[in-house]
């Protein structure tokens, strides 16, 4: 099989709606998507915001759908496990990675951008983020900053390398810890330049059953925190969470306040620069994609 034809992929990049609707505060929530949006025009690609408004898909979120799911008080996370019912139901809906995946592919785009996937969970449990599966079987080009901080980073990477999926580091060898640089476990390869991130991505696609790829770019060096003090931080949010006896979709909502509670304003001063550097990587890549 041969990789496919550089003019049929389109020049888009695909953002998630959820960081609007529950993960950040208004109103940085609305202001982001919207800057993330022109940062990506700035390099040249398109962006396509996905969700869901009354139950129907919608390839590119308007400015004012933005703004309304950034502050519609009941608005669904919508991940593949429930993405029919919002459709069948009629919900307001945000994208996680595991939805915007499964939609980018369905309408023809090739590369993701977000802050951090979700992962494996830490104490052994069978608590598995459903964005790992998707990236198992759906080939979408997702660019992150790492998996989330609080995370068991080196069972997430496990599981990546067990289902087929593989890492890439931009301008590292090292697997991105978010908030900090670099985690001491390696990637599968490092690329340097958006050319070198095309060319793989174009090979990966003309395997007989394609996964996903997971392109990990480290935060910005001036907006990196130190990783004795997030390591901190998520140690002491652990063990809130295990206090609560919090199971499931309460338990990463709650980790990740508690990051912001431990670390103030830093940490989301972290989460923006990250998200608008993926942002920056992304749009490079789909532009090497487009005109390659």
């Amino acid at each position: 099989m041969k990789p496919p034809d550089p003019v049929s992929i389109p020049n888009v990049v695909t953002l998630e709606s959820v960081v609007i609707a529950h993960g950040l505060p208004y109103p940085a929530n609305c202001e982001l998507a919207w800057e993330m949006e022109d940062i990506v025009r700035q390099a040249g690609a398109e962006p396509k915001t996905l969700g869901l408004i009354r139950g129907q898909w919608v390839d590119g979120l308007s400015r004012e759908q933005i703004a309304y799911l950034g502050t519609a008080p009941h608005v669904h996370k919508i991940s593949r496990r429930n993405l029919g019912l919002a459709q069948a139901y009629g919900w307001d809906g945000a994208t996680t990675v595991a939805s915007s995946v499964l939609m980018s592919h369905a309408l023809g785009y090739h590369v993701f951008t977000t802050g951090g996937i979700g992962g494996v969970h830490h104490g052994g449990t069978m608590d598995v983020s459903a964005d790992l599966t998707e990236l198992a079987r759906t080939p979408v080009l997702v660019v992150c900053a790492g998996a989330k901080a609080i995370l068991d980073l080196p069972a997430t990477l496990e599981f990546l390398e067990t289902w087929g999926v593989p890492v890439v580091g931009y301008g590292t060898e090292e697997f991105p810890g978010f908030y900090y640089r670099a985690t001491g476990l390696p990637v599968d390869v490092r690329c340097d330049t958006p050319e070198e991130v095309a060319h793989l991505w174009r090979v990966q696609c003309s395997l007989p059953d394609p996964t996903g790829m997971l392109l990990t770019v480290p935060i910005p060096d001036e907006a990196a925190m130190d990783r004795a003090e997030i390591e901190a931080a998520v140690a002491q949010a652990l063990q809130d969470t295990a206090a609560r006896a919090l199971r499931s979709a309460a338990v990463t909502p709650f980790l990740l306040q508690r990051i912001r509670d431990l670390t103030g304003e830093r940490s989301l001063d972290a989460n923006l620069a990250l998200l608008r550097r993926n942002a920056q990587v992304a749009a490079e890549c789909a532009v090497a994609l487009a005109h390659g």
